[in-house]
């Protein structure tokens, strides 16, 4: 209850209640603006561009229960928006690598570079939708909602990443016991 009388707070101009919220998810924010590129300052970078366009959007947050969703979304799309215009092809995070191997089976230590160099191949539709779903723990009802698409979209996603991860899995040590983990 505290934290929607904190966003009620915000959306009527409270700027230490706007502080505040930040503070809960800038680790969160942080972590998946560094999935997108690789690097500490531009994350910060786009970590700070997003607090700004929520803080210019706060009144406009229509259901205060969403806040999180809401303020991922404008995450994901200012780190979208940064890759463009860079025009990099980025590699995925180890932390999101650890999290995928730690919600399937025990993985070994030459493996994490077979699975992580693969995350790094998928295109960005796939790593988000796999960073939402395996690391933030959200369910794909949340995914599409927070990437507004259909719930079978995000599922398809889903289930053609982990595929992907299969295949380039097999393709790198021509054995199939490595890419059962997914």
């Amino acid at each position: 209850m505290k934290k929607l009388t904190q966003i009620k707070r915000a959306k009527r101009g409270d700027k230490q209640a706007f502080q505040e919220l930040m503070e809960e998810e800038k680790s969160k924010l942080y972590k998946l603006a560094y999935i997108y590129v690789r690097n500490e300052d531009e994350a910060l970078e786009i970590f700070q561009e997003t607090v700004y366009k929520a803080l210019i959007a706060i009144a406009d947050l229509k259901q205060e229960q969403y806040f999180s969703t809401w303020l991922t979304r404008i995450l994901i799309n200012t780190s979208l928006d940064y890759l463009r215009k860079k025009q990099r092809v980025v590699p995925m995070n180890e932390e999101i690598f650890d999290s995928l191997a730690s919600a399937r089976n025990e993985v070994q230590p030459e493996d994490q570079l077979d699975l992580l160099d693969a995350l790094g191949k998928l295109d960005e539709k796939y790593k988000t939708v796999l960073f939402l779903r395996f690391y933030e723990d959200y369910t794909v009802k949340q995914i599409a909602s927070l990437l507004n698409h259909p719930e079978g979209t995000v599922k398809t996603n889903i289930h053609r990443a982990l595929q992907l991860l299969r295949g380039k899995l097999k393709e790198s040590d021509g054995d199939d016991k490595r890419a059962t983990f997914i």
